[in-house]
């Protein structure tokens, strides 16, 4: 087992910039078998409305705690905002609807990816897709601060084969 720790390669206040910045990364990554996964906090029914457009199945709880509402007991998640979302294996191109419907909401959008190619000419070697990520944080230096990153609803802590 490993575990792995990123640093910020870019910091804006500016979405469409790193959303940009994000195209740019796909667009030399190996993408053939990508898919994304997301994490969120949901304060407003707007945005929870929106986000539930974008993906309508996702997993919930209530911040507060499970036992204050959560998808797995078929609650009404409006009714417990605010609420931690979670959906992962979607296709890639969920990912922009998604941060368009986060209005203010702090959320992660981490696609994962099958290799990120050589780049000599700055010294790096090729990525094998167990390390092949990139990692969006929106409206939060780290959606993380002040809790875990691990944990059992984390997308690494979920069972399934290792990537």
């Amino acid at each position: 087992m490993s575990n792995s720790a990123a640093a910020a390669v870019l910091t804006t206040t500016d979405l469409s910039e790193a959303v940009r910045a994000v195209r740019t990364l796909l667009d030399i990554a190996d993408i053939g078998q990508g898919e994304v996964d997301f994490e969120a906090v949901i304060r407003s029914p707007d945005v929870l409305a929106q986000v539930r457009h974008v993906l309508p199945d996702l997993e919930w709880w209530a911040s507060a705690g499970k036992e204050h509402g959560s998808s797995e007991a078929g609650d009404i998640p409006a009714d417990c905002l605010p609420v931690q979302v979670f959906d992962w294996g979607r296709p890639l191109d969920r990912a922009e609807p998604f941060i368009a419907a986060l209005g203010p909401d702090p959320a992660a959008v981490r696609w994962d990816l099958d290799a990120w190619p050589a780049v000599p000419e700055a010294e790096l070697e090729a990525i094998s897709q167990k390390y092949a990520y990139l990692t969006l944080t929106v409206n939060s230096r780290d959606l993380y601060q002040g809790r875990a990153v691990a944990g059992p609803h984390h997308p690494r802590s979920r069972p399934g084969p290792e990537r």
